[in-house]
């Protein structure tokens, strides 16, 4: 039998190939979702989109969640429901059902039910089997939600359902908000991991191939992370001439994330508290494939109205459109080729982890204490029950006026961006315009003072 992969204590040697094609392990604790599993299970905890609102068109439509086979309808009612796929009498498939003025039907036998999954009507049944069939059968169903062109679902206990979640980011007044979905044909983790990978955007979206957002993301900047209650935030923060960018991403527990803008900003004009650019989750379809479904953000706050277009969200989401030839992809890598190209699920015990991963890890170590606590007992923490109003987030940038004064503006660059996350994190009370009013007269201020302590 082949020798497997030695340790990683034995010494490097050139061509070395051979002693490393042992097969690696991969967190199973956070890359399985299937019902039962640990990330399954913490998941489902949450609400999570499963499609856009114009996906639903006069005939139900058959959806993959979480390793759930599922139907989405809404009925002439128009009341949106979801649905497990096959009917609980012979277990036909109902994507081939009629949505009709309320509920489902199934083709086979005529069964209607529910949204909630009520058993309405059971047809060419003696007398008192309906009765008896609607106190005894239900077909699985879970909670909706419609909300800015996005459906969300709940697939936890049911009599744990949380709150739904309001974002500050989604409440801005005057911005416009265009769902849009995004594929990757790999597991969910390591495309969650890339929001805090600060440092993968100097190379993969700037020096690798092309500019793919604007010159400033190629320089390599200062990054600090940050553990919040809920979250974690990453910030990078670059020279460009005599400005700092500080890009502030976030990772709000378990999988919604938040970015700068991608063409708003490039570091070359002031930017006083810019908001994300798009806001989306990143949800397992199953083990193997994910879809991100998100929101491009276009506004004074976001992105450019420029950008709005059928592809500007893809160029916002990852630098390039989604579907492209293969030598083009060879030639110009964006995010799906990098998450994809680790494998379906990559090898965690192969990767050789430093320091700009610490975010990643600050993240997955935290993902799999929630996971692990829920197996034991403890439900997580929801955003929406902890905060009265719209969840405050931090995910944007700003760019302020800070000439090089020493010879260390490494340590200029860790200092502005570290006093543009204290002015943040202390108006987190505050909503709407209120917050950004005292955010943005704190780093007009700051700027105005030099950095002087």
């Amino acid at each position: 039998m082949k020798q497997q992969a030695a340790p990683a204590t034995r010494p490097h040697a050139a061509f070395d190939g051979y002693h490393q094609t042992g097969p690696g392990t991969s967190d199973e604790r956070l890359t399985r979702v299937g019902p039962g599993t640990p990330a399954g299970e913490l998941l489902r905890r949450f609400w999570q989109p499963v499609a856009m609102t114009n996906e639903i068109g006069e005939r139900p439509r058959l959806i993959r969640i979480l390793g759930e086979d599922l139907v989405l309808f809404r009925d002439k009612s128009g009341t949106i429901g979801l649905v497990h796929r096959n009917c609980p009498h012979r277990r036909a498939s109902l994507e081939f059902g009629t949505c009709e003025t309320r509920g489902i039907r199934c083709c086979y036998h005529g069964w209607l039910f529910d949204a909630d999954g009520t058993v309405l009507e059971v047809p060419g049944q003696p007398a008192g089997v309906e009765d008896k069939l609607r106190a005894s059968v239900r077909l699985g169903a879970y909670p909706v939600r419609d909300y800015r062109g996005l459906v969300f679902a709940y697939m936890g206990p049911p009599d744990l359902c949380p709150a739904f979640p309001i974002y500050d980011t989604l409440e801005i007044p005057d911005q416009v908000y265009v769902p849009y979905r995004a594929p990757f044909r790999c597991n969910w983790l390591q495309v969650l991991d890339a929001i805090l990978d600060p440092i993968h955007t100097s190379f993969l979206h700037s020096r690798i191939s092309r500019e793919q957002f604007s010159e400033g993301f190629g320089e390599v900047g200062e990054m600090k992370f940050y553990e919040r209650q809920f979250g974690f935030i990453g910030t990078n923060s670059r020279r460009v001439g005599d400005n700092v960018w500080v890009r502030v991403n976030e990772l709000v527990l378990p999988n919604y994330t938040q970015a700068g803008a991608a063409f708003a900003a490039d570091g070359t004009q002031p930017r006083y508290f810019g908001r994300t650019a798009f806001a989306r989750w990143v949800v397992p379809i199953d083990d193997d494939d994910t879809q991100c479904l998100a929101w491009a953000c276009f506004g004074e706050r976001g992105d450019p109205h420029e950008y709005n277009t059928p592809e500007g969200p893809e160029l916002i989401e990852q630098g390039e459109v989604f579907d492209r030839p293969y030598e083009e992809r060879q030639r110009y890598p964006a995010d799906a080729e990098a998450c994809e190209g680790m494998g379906t699920i990559t090898e965690h015990s192969l990767e050789n982890l430093v320091p700009s991963d610490k975010g990643i890890v600050m993240a997955r170590r935290r993902l799999a204490a929630m996971a692990k606590a829920l197996e034991d007992g403890t439900e997580p923490d929801n955003t929406a029950s902890f905060w009265s109003g719209p969840v405050p987030t931090y995910g944007g940038d700003t760019v302020l006026c800070a000439p090089a004064k020493t010879n260390d503006d490494r340590a200029l660059l860790r200092d502005v961006a570290k006093a543009v996350m204290e002015i943040q994190f202390a108006a987190e009370e505050l909503t709407g315009a209120e917050r950004d009013n005292q955010v943005i007269a704190a780093l007009k201020d700051l700027e105005a003072r030099g950095f002087a302590s």
